[in-house]
């Protein structure tokens, strides 16, 4: 390719590849014009042979992948948080305000429904399915609002029954379009996490407990700043977690779910104008407590969205905890205290065939990093809003169910990790065998009660930088001018039995987290 007269590159074949010679062969260099340039972008070859209008929708094919590579694993989230979930919610919220304006005794022009009337709405929401959404959307493609899609979805629907055909326009009677979607966004938020989110954690907070239980008695060598500690019980360390996950579990469970359906900007102005004499607020609690949801009276346009950042925060919390357990586990396995329980067909590396990586672990802790990314962003930017509103919480609540679905993932990769998981005792043995100066700590400490002189420094300078055996802890120990049932118990002692209380804790764990649940 000739790019001047005094400067040509050579191209380098990866099929046939050979040493490039020197391009800049002298002192003045001369660069090609950009349009003198014969590379084709493989990225513009590509956009030609794979344009989007060439491919259809797939999970081989979508941006997320949520919907493609984990879409099996996060299936029972879409029909709740996708665009379905959020149009089914506001049907619902619609129609159960039209329903409640049927009993306000004030509004004659809405008279009571028959039994008839209420099973056809009811059927509405019964039947409501896929192709109702796309019948929504195609009123959105012409009025540009979605809410208000939904609005004339419903008076369509409802046109061939006779009674509520009387009352089509108190579809939607006094609503700014945020007193459905606020409601909706609540039910969504309510379902999910009762259904698929708290389902699963307390599956890993059980998986956690049993962990604890079945391995209370198996001490293990701490490690604090990376070094040798007092032993555990591998047991008790899982029970840390299950304890700890408890409480955000919990948090969770006890946040408020809050609902606002006050108007334009929350002072009933469009109700009161309409029908002066009516208890707006009141009744605007009742309908919003029908629903399964707390009221907030005092909004502007929109549900302030405190009660949202709080939740995120916990999920962040939650995720932060799950995390540290999966990073601990990850080094656990590098040790070689677990082992992994291989499946057939499994290629752990592409070029080192012996590999049993931990991806469970890895997997779930990158995913949680994502989730909290979109958590962080959700509970930071929801409860601002420019004066009575502004739009921008809109489009980021559409991505409630991305971070939810990312830590989702992230739950069953760990329930899967824990799975694969089987003790190496003799690993765990073997690094208590080779720690003997770990039994420093109660030989200072029983000197101490027994006011033996300088009990600390002494054993610093047995220990310290030095390789300890069991022989010569019990010479230090044979030394001691201390009472004969103190020296008997410190000669009893090895790594493995210096656990202190962690076997009970672990065994009892189970009550102790029942306990913060209930």
């Amino acid at each position: 390719m000739a790019l001047s007269n005094a400067t040509q590159f050579t191209t380098f074949n990866l099929l046939n590849p050979q040493k490039p010679t020197n391009p800049f062969p002298s002192s003045h260099v001369s660069f090609p014009s950009p349009s003198l340039t014969t590379f084709k972008p493989i990225t513009a070859t590509m956009s030609q042979i794979h344009s989007s209008n060439n491919l259809q929708l797939s999970t081989l094919t979508t941006l997320s992948p949520l919907d493609g590579r984990y879409r099996e694993k996060v299936k029972d989230l879409a029909p709740i948080m996708g665009e379905y979930g959020l149009n089914y919610y506001r049907v619902i919220v619609e129609i159960k305000w039209l329903l409640k304006l049927s009993e306000i005794s004030e509004i004659v022009e809405v008279p009571a429904f028959s039994d008839d009337a209420k099973a056809y709405l009811q059927g509405l929401i019964d039947d409501f399915s896929v192709n109702d959404v796309t019948e929504i959307k195609n009123f959105e493609r012409i009025t540009n609002h979605d809410v208000k899609a939904v609005e004339y979805f419903l008076k369509q629907k409802c046109q061939s029954n006779a009674e509520i055909a009387k009352v089509l326009e108190f579809f939607h009677f006094a609503c700014t379009s945020e007193d459905i979607n606020n409601l909706a966004h609540a039910l969504m938020l309510k379902e999910a996490m009762n259904s698929v989110i708290f389902p699963v954690m307390d599956k890993i907070i059980k998986a956690l407990c049993t962990m604890a239980k079945d391995n209370a008695h198996i001490s293990m060598l701490s490690r604090t700043h990376g070094q040798p500690a007092s032993p555990t019980t591998l047991g008790k360390e899982m029970a840390i977690f299950a304890v700890r996950l408890s409480r955000e579990r919990k948090e969770l469970s006890q946040v408020e779910i809050l609902g606002k359906f006050a108007g334009a900007v929350g002072n009933y102005n469009a109700h009161l104008s309409a029908y002066p004499d009516v208890n707006w607020p009141g009744i605007a609690q009742e309908f919003v407590q029908s629903l399964g949801l707390s009221f907030n009276p005092y909004v502007a346009q929109i549900e302030t969205h405190d009660y949202m950042a709080k939740i995120f925060h916990s999920f962040i919390q939650f995720n932060n905890i799950l995390i540290d357990f999966d990073r601990d586990v990850w080094g656990y396995i590098s040790l070689g205290y677990f082992k992994q329980i291989t499946k057939a067909g499994e290629i752990g590396s592409s070029t080192m065939p012996h590999k049993v990586n931990p991806i469970d672990f890895e997997n779930s802790e990158g995913n949680l990093g994502v989730a909290n990314g979109g958590f962080s962003h959700l509970s930071m930017k929801l409860p601002i809003s420019r004066w009575q509103r502004d739009l921008t919480d809109s489009t980021v609540l559409r991505n409630m169910g991305v971070n939810f679905g990312y830590s989702l993932l992230a739950y069953k990769s760990t329930l899967q990790g824990i799975g694969k998981l089987q003790v190496n005792e003799a690993r765990l043995s073997e690094d208590l065998d080779q720690c003997w100066e770990v039994l420093a700590e109660p030989i200072q400490t029983v000197m101490r009660r027994y006011g033996v002189p300088e009990p600390y420094e002494k054993l610093k300078a047995l220990t310290r930088g030095k390789a300890i055996t069991k022989e010569s802890i019990r010479d230090f120990i044979e030394g001691l001018d201390i009472p004969h049932d103190a020296k008997t118990y410190l000669l009893k002692l090895t790594p493995h039995t210096y656990v202190g209380s962690a076997v009970e804790l672990a065994r009892t764990v189970e009550h102790e987290v029942n306990n913060i649940l209930n």
